[in-house]
């Protein structure tokens, strides 16, 4: 199933409601605006391609109110403050203004929804892509290991089909690996404070049948040191057109992990993340989120109920920003749905010469 799509009344939109995984599948309408923004903002949707396209779907949903040019600024300007590091809110939110600016106000909700909706199938398309390319890079290590050993690929968050309307973009390449018969094996960091990777990445892998194990985050460097990681492969949120890399925190030291190592980490995305106007990691704004994440945690108890437990010790403070930057210089390369470019300047202009060329 996709992430998110029209209901039968053709008007609201449903979504996976993602704080409900993995203990529940539960289904959430989104009916107005406000729906859509909450959805965004409390991480019923998240991923930066499903954050595009649910804000699309945000903007369409609000022209049943008024669909006349202030009123799309000001549905704009309301989704796009809800979640600042992912640049694919932005990107989708101008592409919808765009496609509503010559057209007659009568026909704009049928345009928004028709904008939307080949929005999420361009983004099945780009990450199946981006799975295809990264698919021989799996292939490549796979070919040099012994018959029958499975390639070991560590990541971090969830940056699967979950993530994104299908496919994934991290796991879109592991996901055509064992379709294809390729052994692999994926440990997924939890992915503290929120364990995307607990809950959401060994979710959806167990249901597509892909071994893998779960490890706290800081594992990763000892199972790097051990020979245990054959590959790293992350998603991002925000990519620089200069190749710096921002994405769920620990990121980065997975990545100078990787590099004392000599594992290759890469970064898988589509050019809805990339964003041309920065050419800095660290002018990208971090989000730092409420600090209850961090000394809550959600589980289930034995008898069936879901609970929120303290964790900590009473009366601490605690910080949360949610993602770091990872430098260029620490990434193997980018993972595209053109294919896989060196993580600078010119290897994402060689791949995207009309954005650069504009940027």
């Amino acid at each position: 199933m996709r992430t998110i799509w029209l209901a039968a009344d053709g008007r609201s939109v449903e979504i996976i409601d993602q704080t409900r995984l993995p203990h529940e599948l539960a289904i959430a309408t989104l009916a107005t605006v406000e729906d859509a923004a909450r959805a965004i903002q409390t991480m019923q949707v998240r991923g930066a391609p499903l954050i595009g396209v649910t804000a699309a779907y945000g903007l369409a949903l609000s022209l049943h109110n008024d669909a006349s040019d202030a009123a799309i600024e000001r549905a704009a300007a309301f989704l796009l403050k809800q979640r600042p590091t992912a640049v694919n809110l932005g990107w989708a939110l101008a592409t919808m203004r765009v496609a509503l600016r010559d057209i007659p106000h009568e026909r704009r909700i049928t345009v928004a929804y028709q904008t939307a909706a080949q929005m999420a199938d361009d983004d099945v398309e780009t990450c199946r892509n981006i799975g295809a390319h990264g698919l021989a890079l799996i292939e490549d290590v796979a070919r040099r290991k012994p018959a029958g050993q499975a390639v070991n690929i560590l990541t971090h968050c969830n940056a699967g089909w979950l993530a994104c309307v299908d496919w994934g973009t991290a796991t879109s390449p592991i996901y055509q690996a064992h379709d294809k018969g390729i052994p692999v094996h994926v440990w997924v960091d939890e992915t503290r404070p929120r364990n995307q990777g607990a809950a959401l990445t060994a979710f959806e892998l167990g249901a597509h049948g892909v071994p893998h194990t779960i490890v706290v985050d800081n594992a990763g460097g000892h199972l790097m040191q051990n020979g245990k990681v054959d590959l790293v492969i992350v998603g991002t949120d925000r990519v620089t057109s200069n190749g710096d890399v921002a994405n769920k925190i620990g990121t980065y030291l997975k990545a100078l992990a990787a590099r004392d190592t000599d594992v290759p980490f890469y970064v898988a995305l589509p050019h809805s993340t990339i964003d041309w106007s920065l050419d800095d990691g660290m002018k990208i704004e971090i989000e730092e989120r409420a600090t209850d994440e961090v000394l809550r945690m959600q589980g289930r108890l034995d008898d069936g109920r879901i609970v929120s437990v303290e964790i900590a010790a009473p009366g601490s403070p605690a910080g949360n920003p949610a993602f770091d930057v990872t430098p260029a210089r620490l990434v193997s390369g980018l993972i595209t749905e053109r294919g896989v470019a060196p993580a600078t300047d010119e290897g994402l202009a060689a791949l995207y010469p009309e954005r650069a060329k504009r940027a």
